[in-house]
């Protein structure tokens, strides 16, 4: 049953995407695991969202291998499959080519924290790996770029920066769940919009101090969060 309300929980999520203006014709992805079986559910390569339904997404394990489906997984399927075994709270991963993000993400640039936006979601910048190596993109291009995430990593909670841009590429987002994943992604485009329209009003702006950053995001996230209601 759970593999069952996952399959509609990630088809939601990629669904989202489409939705939200993220993702043009094939491009883009959404996945979620069941950590308890230890399985994948990801969108299947190339195959249009306007006709994708739930039988059509793929289940894998965590090596790859394909449980149920007879479609093909999405090519991004090893990044996803390494952010799951990095980031073991996560529970979904969304990948765009959004187009302010991407952008931020073809300058190699990292997305500073100008305002209150950003912080509510994002402990500081939101972070851009190093490009990939020729040897690394010849073999085993898509886990490493998975593995260039993860070193991006070492010294940041994945939880308190839920997205990276892969230098030269696009995003990755990840959440709890696939729905969350993907309210990340739409929320960083947003953020990424915002972070180019603030450099073109003001070329000399500078991020908010780590005073306000740090109350905001701590007001919505931890054990000290006061927004919202009481669950």
């Amino acid at each position: 049953m759970r593999l069952t309300s996952l399959r509609e929980e990630v088809l939601e999520a990629n669904l989202e995407l489409v939705r939200r203006g993220l993702v043009l014709y094939t491009f883009g992805n959404a996945s979620g695991i069941t950590r308890d079986e230890g399985l994948v559910v990801i969108k299947p390569s190339g195959v249009p969202y306007e006709t994708m339904k739930p039988v059509d997404l793929v289940v894998v394990d965590l090596d790859g291998k394909v449980v149920e489906g007879s479609l093909r997984p999405s090519s991004d399927l090893p990044t996803h499959l390494i952010l799951y075994k990095a980031f073991p709270g996560i529970g979904g991963v969304g990948h765009t080519h959004s187009r302010a993000a991407t952008s931020w993400a073809q300058a190699q640039r990292e997305i500073p924290c100008f305002g209150t936006t950003h912080a509510d979601y994002f402990h500081g910048p939101v972070p851009v790996t190093k490009p990939l190596a020729p040897a690394q993109i010849r073999s085993d291009y898509e886990a490493n770029t998975g593995r260039v995430i993860v070193r991006r990593f070492a010294k940041l909670d994945p939880f308190h920066t839920p997205a990276v841009l892969v230098a030269g590429h696009a995003p990755f987002c990840w959440g709890k769940t696939p729905e969350e994943a993907a309210h990340i992604a739409v929320v960083l485009e947003e953020i990424a919009a915002m972070a180019s329209q603030t450099l073109v009003a003001n070329p000399k702006a500078r991020p908010i101090s780590k005073y306000l950053q740090q109350k905001h995001f701590f007001r919505k996230h931890g054990g000290t969060a006061y927004y919202g209601q009481k669950k």
